[in-house]
């Protein structure tokens, strides 16, 4: 039976997207809607308090949004004063209409790829399906289009709050420092991700990551591990140069063709994992080997995730704007053999130790940007002191949201003056973006500005 919210007084703490999602859906229920938020004075006619001008205890129920801490001063009222804390995620559950199936997947990389990778592999299956969550949609606005299937993106900060959801399968796709400053540490946020199995009996889960290896050996549901390897019965794995299943075959014995390597483009080796975690999971309900590969031959990566944006002189220009943590940006330094690195932004209490020590003999030159720039150099110095370190000011008058483009091209400019035939220049900044851009797309769309001003003649 779904819950009634009308005429329930709902206090909704953030007014971003989600905020907004769930006023805009529970308004239409008949509730009353009120939000707290230090950053948003007015939004679509609603009433915005900051945090000083509400009291938790005045309302039947407080909507969390997701980076909220636990820690607040609103939330820790609430919680005292024993008012439900609800979550957009666990509200579009219990209005979710019958028959509606749910999976989703977590990592610290690779998350919106594959999700949009499991979504077109099901809509190629003639499954009506949608990449929703901490991507594109919202959960709660999704519930209520003509979806068989819904496949959730879930961050970390998502899966804290949950408590109601449940999903058909799930995917850990990789564990590494990420939100540390958020979690408090390293083994929270871990743990966190790895909460997500509580709410399925399947797991697809990457062998290739130690971490998840590691954490998910008490979990008793029914555990399907894929990695580049060739796979045993009852995984998903690499042979030769086909993507291959030895899960969902009627006989664990023998094995099916996924897709064969050259339909996942790019061909790096962490989109390929991504692929077989995106293949499993729509296998998982239902979808057809050759189905998959047709999406996957089809399948495009959105902007700003290892693009091409570039090739002259024997030069490439790659943006991976979206590598936002170092798991993310070793990866993709990774990909290439001799790299010009851009990188830098706001780490987010993320160590750099194991990227450095992964990627060093692939990099070249190290150009550094931005507020926890010193972090990247001073591990570059401890491990790598071979390689050039070249540290890009903010220019004086640089405004994050002006027109000028004088740091990126700058920036541009001194990865083409040491770039030579057979370089790979990567903007993969291991960081957070929001102490120089708007965001990861900002900043992607000024370097491939800069690219095609500096380098392409544009």
């Amino acid at each position: 039976m779904q819950p009634s919210f009308l005429n329930k007084k709902l206090l909704i703490l953030g007014a971003g997207v989600t905020g907004m999602a769930c006023a805009k859906t529970l308004k239409g229920m008949g509730a009353q809607i009120i939000f707290a938020d230090d950053s948003v004075q007015s939004v679509d006619g609603f009433v915005i308090y900051n945090s000083h001008g509400v009291t938790p205890a005045d309302y039947d129920a407080v909507i969390v949004s997701p980076g909220w801490k636990e820690s607040h001063p609103l939330i820790q009222s609430a919680k005292s004063a024993g008012i439900p804390l609800l979550n957009e995620i666990d509200i579009a559950w219990s209005l979710k209409k019958s028959g509606q199936r749910w999976i989703a997947l977590t990592g610290t990389n690779g998350k919106t790829t594959t999700v949009e990778m499991t979504a077109a592999a099901l809509r190629k299956c003639g499954i009506k399906a949608v990449a929703c969550g901490n991507v594109g949609h919202t959960v709660i606005e999704s519930i209520f289009e003509d979806y068989e299937v819904l496949v959730l993106e879930l961050s970390s900060f998502q899966i804290h709050w949950l408590r109601d959801a449940e999903f058909e399968s799930v995917a850990i796709l990789n564990i590494a420092d990420d939100h540390v400053d958020w979690h408090g540490s390293f083994e929270e946020y871990a743990r966190v991700k790895i909460s997500l199995l509580e709410r399925s009996e399947v797991g697809i889960l990457n062998a290739d990551d130690g971490e998840i290896v590691t954490r998910t050996t008490h979990w008793r549901g029914r555990k399907i591990f894929y990695s580049l390897d060739t796979p045993a019965p009852g995984e998903m794995g690499v042979v030769e140069e086909l993507l291959i299943d030895r899960a969902f075959v009627s006989d664990p014995q023998e094995a099916s063709m996924v897709a064969e390597l050259k339909d996942v483009q790019p061909s790096v080796p962490h989109n390929i994992s991504n692929a077989l975690a995106a293949s499993a999971l729509a296998l998982s309900i239902g979808g057809k080997h050759e189905k998959i590969q047709a999406a996957m031959r089809e399948f495009k990566l959105g902007q700003h995730r290892i693009q091409t944006l570039l090739v002259k002189d024997g030069i490439t220009w790659i943006d991976d704007s979206k590598a936002t943590n170092p798991h993310a940006a070793s990866a993709s330094v990774m990909s290439a053999l001799s790299v010009i690195w851009i990188a830098g932004g706001l780490a987010k209490g993320a160590d750099f130790e194991q990227l450095i020590s992964r990627a060093k003999s692939r990099i070249k030159v190290a150009i550094l940007i931005g507020e926890d720039a010193n972090l990247i150099k001073r591990e570059l110095e401890k491990q790598a002191p071979h390689i050039e370190v070249v540290e890009i000011a903010q220019p004086d008058d640089y405004l994050i949201a002006g027109e000028s483009n004088s740091l990126m091209e700058s920036i541009v400019a001194a990865a083409a003056k040491r770039a030579v035939s057979g370089d790979t220049v990567l903007l993969a900044p291991a960081c957070a973006s929001m102490d120089q851009f708007i965001s990861y797309a900002d900043r992607g769309n000024r370097f491939a500005d800069a690219v095609k001003k500096v380098v392409g003649n544009g």
